[in-house]
């Protein structure tokens, strides 16, 4: 395929088949996605492909396609081989053509260099064009075969006429395109080198596992889940699993665009791709191949890539026409100077240009170009785009709203105040208990009095009842823990000093709750769930950029109302419950706001949903891939002002290129059928057309900062 109308043509020739449901054609990757009945084979789906001219078959294993370099490296270096071989013999013939005089041998010489390159070198336009031309079809690769074929035989003819010949034209317009060619694969494959690094990632050269008591080397491909791995330092981590025993640190930025490492040791997690780096580890597997994280990253990735942003559409569309317009033009252009008065080499040179000048190339390249530099660039920083459409609609997002607990908290329940009369006793009654509970408040105070050196120990009879408070008996005390009203069920009232502590403590925006025994409040007890450190510098950054904030939570009002203030968010509302939140999203939409949501990805699912714009917060074991349209790999909010600014830059580069792309063609054709540009000019032309947008989507490769657009 070599251009948009390429790529559609495919489109339709699967869809027309009855069997078929579903089929994207990625254009960059060179691949098509097809959902087809279970009973169809699938080599029927290739043989109508190639019965119109396109070659298809299963697709190449990941790693032999990352061992080679990707379709583009390869088809760069087909390129550059066939530009090589046509400009050593194009140098000598454009030479011949303006020294020469106009002498049988010298004519001879002309004729046989500019066959070679024609005919040699050029052939693979020509037989695209036959294959199009068969089907009743036509491309870009038609326009440059009409043009150097009709170059080629016109100066044949002229010759034995003793006209003036245009062979150097017919060989310089295969060389240039050649040329262009060779330049516009090398620039995709540096705009598709993101994917291609995670697939290198993704493989080792080989495996150590432990298998009948000893340490053994397997490919990996053979390793199988369930099989313990040892990773030592300096060693890719071969699939996804859980330690089971060592410690290291190991670098995940692939995965997240953390560029710390991350501290992992017995019952982490740890991913297919990653590094480690310092000590050993032994892992068992959970997922491997396709399964892993990395695999379902890099399947995201290509699936934004082959979809199609509505802009893309319009182009999509004009291609399609642009050919056959562009030929009936080329032809009008030829008949009006014959008529009037030139000479024919002359119409025909102008009507050679036509075509030259017209191919489409830069508005086929224009958009998947784009997204394959700025969704590459994402994964590179740990940001995912679902689909292509997110880069249209972000630019339109005005207001964002985040949930605020593991999204712009860390998500994790401290231990902060210890109001007591005998701390140590009340922590050891206190925390015996709640260590019978699964909350993750009942975790925060059993960390912090472990951390405190405080023992405890198993209670007895623990009973817990859901949003209020747990008991349990501990040496022989029934031990009550919670919110006032549950003491207060068990005849345990709290005196003014408890309750003022208390006021004061959720003044700071904390979790608040009380503990007693025998009859007596013994002490009360807060914990916290901080602010990310980068929580305050991403608000900042969406600040810039002109977007309003504003915060749902199911906290008490007077605790959301202070992180409120803490981070500067004006708009809060609090005591939301998760299936409220979509409701407040529709208000928002309501009074003309175009919203884009933060959340876990898992809870707020509705909400996410129910936004213009739904943004992810995920981590290594879950993408929430089935959650938003953009997925933050690593918890850091950081990431939605980058994710925002990354998809707003995609779409200026996509419009860009368009409008350079149209503008070419609006301002080149009418010089071409006014006789101004020689044919050879044209072909540069052209072929600088389509580097020019391949170039301006790699600018997106570079992408670091956020800026307010």
């Amino acid at each position: 395929m070599t251009c948009a109308s390429c790529a559609g043509r495919v489109e339709r020739a699967l869809l027309q088949r009855e069997d078929v449901s579903e089929a994207d054609v990625n254009l960059m990757g060179a691949k098509v996605k097809v959902t087809f009945d279970a009973e169809t084979d699938a080599t029927a789906l290739f043989d109508e492909v190639r019965n119109i001219g396109y070659g298809m078959g299963p697709l190449q294993p990941e790693a032999a396609e990352a061992a080679d370099g990707g379709p583009f490296a390869q088809e760069s270096r087909r390129q550059l081989r066939n530009f090589v071989a046509s400009a050593v013999l194009a140098a000598p013939l454009m030479v011949i053509s303006m020294l020469a005089p106009h002498e049988p041998i010298w004519l001879t010489s002309q004729w046989v260099l500019a066959g070679l390159v024609v005919f040699v070198w050029g052939r693979q336009f020509h037989r695209i064009a036959f294959q199009r031309a068969r089907g009743g079809q036509a491309n870009m690769d038609t326009l440059i075969s009409v043009g150097s074929l009709t170059a080629f035989i016109y100066s044949t003819w002229a010759a034995f006429d003793g006209e003036a010949v245009y062979f150097e034209t017919a060989g310089m317009i295969v060389t240039l395109i050649l040329l262009g060619r060779f330049l516009e694969a090398r620039a995709k494959g540096r705009a598709s080198q993101a994917v291609a690094k995670l697939l290198e990632l993704g493989f080792a050269d080989s495996v150590r596992v432990i298998r009948d008591g000893g340490e053994t080397e397997i490919a990996q491909e053979e390793l199988e889940v369930g099989d313990l791995v040892v990773v030592l330092a300096g060693e890719k981590v071969p699939a996804d699993g859980v330690v089971t025993s060592g410690h290291s640190t190991v670098d995940e930025s692939m995965l997240t665009g953390e560029s710390l490492p991350a501290e992992r040791t017995g019952g982490d997690p740890v991913y297919c791709g990653t590094v480690n780096l310092t000590g050993r580890l032994v892992f068992e597997v959970e997922k491997v191949g396709a399964d892993t994280v990395l695999s379902r990253i890099v399947e995201m990735v290509d699936e934004v890539q082959s979809s199609k942003p509505p802009i893309q559409r319009l182009a999509d569309r004009i291609s399609g026409v642009f050919v056959p317009v562009v030929i009936l033009l080329a032809i009008a252009t030829f008949v009006g100077w014959l008529v009037g008065g030139v000479e024919l080499g002359e119409a025909i040179r102008n009507g050679v240009a036509v075509l030259i000048i017209a191919c489409p190339c830069a508005l086929g390249l224009a958009t998947p170009t784009a997204i394959m530099a700025g969704s590459g660039r994402g994964a590179e920083l740990g940001v995912l785009f679902k689909n292509s459409e997110v880069f249209e609609r972000t630019r339109a997002v005005d207001t964002v709203v985040f949930d605020k607990t593991g999204t712009l908290t860390e998500g994790k329940m401290t231990l902060t105040d210890v109001s007591a009369d005998d701390p140590e006793k009340f922590l050891r009654l206190v925390g015996s208990v709640e260590g019978g509970s699964s909350h993750p408040i009942g975790q925060a105070v059993v960390k912090g009095a472990l951390d405190r050196g405080v023992g405890i120990i198993v209670a007895e009879q623990v009973e817990e009842k859901a949003g209020r408070g747990v008991t349990g008996v501990v040496d022989g005390i029934q031990v009550w823990v919670g919110k006032p009203g549950f003491l207060a069920d068990a005849g345990l009232d709290p005196e003014t000093s408890h309750l003022e502590t208390m006021r004061g403590l959720e003044e700071e925006a904390k979790t608040v709750f009380m503990a007693g025994w025998e009859g007596e409040i013994r002490g009360v007890l807060a914990v916290s769930d901080s602010p990310r450190p980068t929580a305050g510098d991403a608000l900042s950054q969406l600040r810039e950029m002109g977007v309003e904030l504003a915060l749902l939570t199911g906290d008490n009002l007077g605790s959301a109302s202070v992180m409120g203030r803490r981070l500067g968010i004006d708009q809060v509302k609090a005591d939301v419950l998760p299936a409220e939140k979509a409701q407040e999203i529709t208000r928002f939409k309501e009074e003309g706001a175009v919203v884009g949501f933060v959340g876990d990805g898992i809870n707020d699912a509705v909400a996410l949903a129910a936004a213009d714009l739904g943004i992810a917060i995920g981590t290594g074991t879950d993408v929430a891939v089935e959650a938003g349209d953009i997925v933050l790999m690593s918890g850091d909010p950081v990431g939605v002002p980058v994710s925002l600014a990354l998809a707003r830059s995609t779409y200026r580069v996509i419009v860009a290129n368009l409008v350079w792309a149209f503008g070419y063609n609006v301002a080149a054709i009418p010089l071409a059928v006014a006789g101004v540009l020689n044919p050879m000019v044209a072909a540069a032309a052209m072929a600088f057309s389509s580097v020019s947008v391949v170039t301006n989507s790699l600018r997106l490769r570079r992408f670091k900062a956020v800026t307010a657009p």
